[in-house]
């Protein structure tokens, strides 16, 4: 039984996401990071980081919730093209794209025009055109396509969770067509669905 250590975030969701489209099963323990429970010792035996996801598959344990998407994947061989396939490195650009640009930039939009307006004018102006800036990339590379690759991929499980906090960045859906399209499919799906309620039930899936 594959055991997933996870919050409300973007970041976990994107872990139990991918194990719904997978069909896999597990079973979850919540971390509050609220309430600090990612500096629990038991915890932090998982992952030194205190950060979560982590997830733990028969004695392999895993962080980092790319590492954990690429795990998956390999362990299925679903959602990700095979190495000898172009899409391969398309496939981690993108993936690559979210850890190193979107996740970590939104997060600072989520940081100053959520959770501290009005404290730091210079950082909200710069996060959130720095947010703007990252939809119009997504924007313009979904233009014309129904995925990031050619099909389903752990691109849609890591990139959309983020863009689902939409309303914390003070982005308007309308202004990228594409994304809006794109996210709102995907949230029709009853896998994504299950997965954005995982470890709780937070209310439904926030719409455009």
């Amino acid at each position: 039984m594959i055991t997933l250590y996870t919050w409300d975030t973007p970041n976990g969701r994107k872990i139990s996401i991918a194990l719904e489209e997978m069909g896999l099963a597990y079973q979850v323990k919540p971390i509050d990071i609220g309430a600090n429970a990612q500096f629990a010792p038991d915890f932090l035996a998982l992952n030194p980081n205190h950060k979560i996801p982590v997830l733990v598959d028969d004695g392999t344990v895993v962080n980092e919730s790319g590492a954990i998407l690429l795990y998956l994947a390999e362990k299925t061989g679903q959602f990700a093209p095979d190495r000898s396939d172009p899409d391969y490195w398309e496939m981690m650009r993108w993936l690559m794209w979210q850890m190193g640009g979107q996740g970590p930039m939104l997060g600072q939009a989520h940081h100053f025009l959520k959770f501290n307006p009005g404290k730091a004018p210079y950082a909200e102006e710069r996060f959130g055109k720095e947010a703007q800036r990252l939809y119009g990339v997504l924007d313009q590379h979904l233009t014309g396509r129904e995925f990031i690759l050619n099909d389903l991929s752990i691109c849609e499980f890591a990139i959309w969770p983020w863009v689902s906090r939409f309303e914390f960045q003070q982005i308007d859906l309308f202004d990228y067509p594409a994304v809006r399209d794109w996210y709102e499919r995907l949230a029709d799906r009853p896998a994504f669905q299950r997965g954005y309620s995982v470890p709780s039930d937070v209310g439904a899936i926030p719409r455009s």
